[in-house]
């Protein structure tokens, strides 16, 4: 259904301005909320913020095996929530706290017993440069992002669906790049490349944990480290719509678990590495310069070692 709409709202736009002389849209007549998943390259003029809550539902249906074949494990829901809370500390250095809160309803086995808070995220980003229409040089960041263990991890119990955590601190870096084309109807497209690695520490298990561990283990994991490229355009239709696409691939490596179990035998546990794929289509509607929402589904729709899900997601843009 989405990529229907958006089909249909292009094919509008394009019907339009085949009918009028192409005249170039100006930069200031084109209003975005973002794409869904990619990050902007831009910071915050100074003394700025920006607030964008996004709400989503994880629905896992099956999982690629190490061949890369899809199997289904049976239908689950993972809540969740995550707002991005950005302030403008200079005009190129911008600084967030992200916090992310969640509910899982798997298909076997009881629910979350509440929902819980996951791990919390500080992003800051500094600008390197700036793109200027006639010129080719895209505007330019460099990210460092720090999450910290907030989320429950272990001591589970009997409700491994409380699991909202890592238990592991994990340090991103990211280069960001976004620039602008113009389309020969004259509208603009906006375009985004995210390149990203995160490194993460280990995590202390003790009992059922979220990395598969029973009631009575101690131990530790280190989760494998991931790299992430993030492409994503935007077109816009009118000054008030536009359409978004993201495509991602991921590769994470090997998780380690290592430790004692109850019975007091050594337990060493490796995931393998795991690669996926995934198209995030969405769409978005601007009320004004400062204020919009999308909507849109990302589809994890190849991959290998992973979990196959489609997350339909909502959420509001707002900076003021």
């Amino acid at each position: 259904m989405m990529y229907k709409i958006a089909l249909l709202l292009l094919l509008a736009a394009t019907r339009v301005s085949a009918q009028a002389p192409v005249q170039r849209q100006s930069m200031d007549d084109a209003w975005w909320t973002g794409p869904m998943l990619a990050n902007s390259a831009s910071t915050l003029p100074k003394g700025h913020y920006l607030i964008e809550p996004y709400l989503y539902d994880v629905q896992s249906n099956g999982a690629f095996d190490r061949d890369g074949r899809r199997h289904s494990t049976g239908r689950s829901h993972g809540y969740g929530s995550l707002t991005y809370m950005t302030y403008g500390v200079t005009d190129a250095f911008s600084l967030s706290l992200i916090p992310t809160f969640g509910y899982n309803d798997p298909a076997q086995g009881p629910g979350s017993s509440g929902i819980g808070m996951g791990d919390l995220a500080v992003h800051a980003q500094y600008r390197l440069t700036q793109f200027e229409p006639g010129h080719w040089l895209p505007t330019l960041s460099v990210a460092l992002q720090q999450t910290f263990p907030t989320g429950k991890h272990d001591r589970l119990g009997g409700r491994a669906s409380d699991g909202l955590g890592s238990g592991a601190r994990s340090t991103m870096l990211g280069v960001y790049s976004q620039t602008y084309l113009w389309m020969p109807n004259g509208r603009i497209l906006r375009m985004r490349l995210n390149l990203t690695k995160t490194f993460s520490g280990d995590a202390n298990l003790a009992d059922a944990s979220v990395y598969g561990t029973d009631d009575g283990f101690r131990g530790t994991a280190r989760p494998g480290d991931t790299f992430v490229a993030n492409a994503a355009w935007e077109y816009s239709i009118t000054r008030n719509w536009v359409v978004a696409l993201d495509a991602v691939y991921r590769r994470t490596g090997n998780t380690r678990v290592r430790g004692v179990d109850a019975a007091g035998s050594v337990t060493l546990f490796d995931s393998g590495s795991s690669r996926s794929f995934a198209l995030a289509p969405a769409i978005e509607y601007n009320f004004n310069a400062n204020v919009g929402v999308l909507f849109g589904v990302r589809a994890v729709v190849a991959g290998r070692n992973t979990s196959s899900h489609i997350t339909p997601a909502i959420a509001v843009n707002i900076v003021r």
